[in-house]
């Protein structure tokens, strides 16, 4: 008899081991009706939860994306106020989206069409840190021309510098290398000019910036040779 119970016993766990996921599943379900319940609830609102966010995101890329082009139809227009302050609400009602980011360019842009410089420095040096790869290269470039603007060779240099650093493409790398030692030149400092015309010169010798940071190499270089020569 105990023989038969012992048996029965170890078939029955034989057969729980082996029995599928969704069986053991309903079984936990059955036993734990309240938990099941509270977990369900809690995974339903997740789902929701997620819905909605992407839902409102798509709602507020579209929406930022119509307000951003009627803000480049005032660009065209040359109405830059009415283009300033429409962009300058994309970028505080929709942060976040391209929309916003590629409206930050637009406004940083919009100032300096307008002489602006030192706001379009702000700007950008407030939006440019978060923005994605693209955007980001992009307004450090931006931020280079505003300071060059500015009359402040020293920052333009570096922000270019960063601005090559986030550049997806060797031809943009190389362009803003080249703005970098221009700027340098400009500050005074000309072992940082050559330093960006020869990453040109020998890394990115195919673009076609390279011809222009060799000639700018042997003018700086024949410019130091004949100041330590005096």
């Amino acid at each position: 008899m105990a023989t038969s119970v012992t048996t029965a016993r170890g078939a029955a766990v034989t057969e729980s081991k082996q029995a599928p996921p969704l069986a053991w599943l309903i079984q936990w379900v059955k036993g734990h009706k309240q938990a099941a319940a509270a977990i369900g609830v809690f995974v339903g609102l997740g789902v929701i939860l997620v819905v909605w966010n992407l839902l409102s995101s798509r709602t507020a890329e579209r929406n930022a994306s119509a307000r951003l082009e009627q803000a480049r139809l005032a660009v065209d227009s040359k109405n830059y106020p009415l283009a300033a302050s429409e962009l300058s609400q994309i970028i505080e009602n929709y942060a976040g989206t391209r929309a916003a980011q590629q409206g930050a360019l637009e406004l940083a842009h919009v100032r300096l069409l307008q002489g602006q410089s030192q706001q379009a420095i702000e700007v950008l040096k407030k939006v440019a840190p978060g923005m994605a790869r693209p955007f980001r290269a992009h307004a450090l470039g931006l931020l280079g021309a505003a300071y060059e603007n500015a009359a402040h060779p020293k920052e333009a240099a570096e922000a270019y510098e960063q601005a090559a650093d986030a550049a997806e493409f060797p031809f943009l790398r190389a362009q803003f290398l080249s703005d970098a030692g221009r700027a340098w030149v400009v500050a005074g400092d000309t072992a940082k000019a050559l330093e960006a015309y020869r990453t040109i010169a020998t890394k990115l010798d195919s673009t076609s910036v390279a011809t222009e940071a060799k000639v700018r190499i042997g003018e700086l270089t024949r410019g130091a040779a004949a100041a330590a020569a005096k």
